[in-house]
């Protein structure tokens, strides 16, 4: 029996882009970007994946940590203090979403290229 891969539950995310057509709201537009973990539906989840995973994650959270602070106070410049800290979540948050992605193809396409 093929195990479940959760990594592929990411992609359902990608459906908050149809409330960006019913509130007109294109910023939620960017969310189509968790359609690419689709395909994680159809990898078998083995231990180096589960490995490529948790490195990949652990990266993504560091960096969403790290960078929380700087854009705080970046927030807290451009707009005015209520504004500031939804910014900084919002830039951190889509940080550590790049982070993780890229490390994970990185990481993918590292194993490929070995086996």
């Amino acid at each position: 029996m093929k195990k479940f891969n959760y990594l592929g539950l990411l992609s359902l995310l990608a459906l908050i882009a149809l409330l960006g057509l019913k509130t007109e709201n294109k910023g939620l537009y960017g969310f189509l970007g968790f359609a690419y973990y689709v395909r994680y539906f159809f990898v078998t989840p083995d231990e180096l994946f589960l490995l490529n995973v948790r490195k990949a994650s652990t990266a993504a959270f560091i960096c969403q940590m790290i960078s929380l602070i700087p854009f705080m106070f970046l927030g807290h410049f451009i707009y005015t203090t209520v504004q500031a800290v939804p910014f900084a979540f919002a830039l951190s948050f889509s940080i550590s979403i790049f982070v993780f992605s890229f490390y994970l193809m990185a990481l993918e396409y590292k194993e490929s290229r070995c086996s």
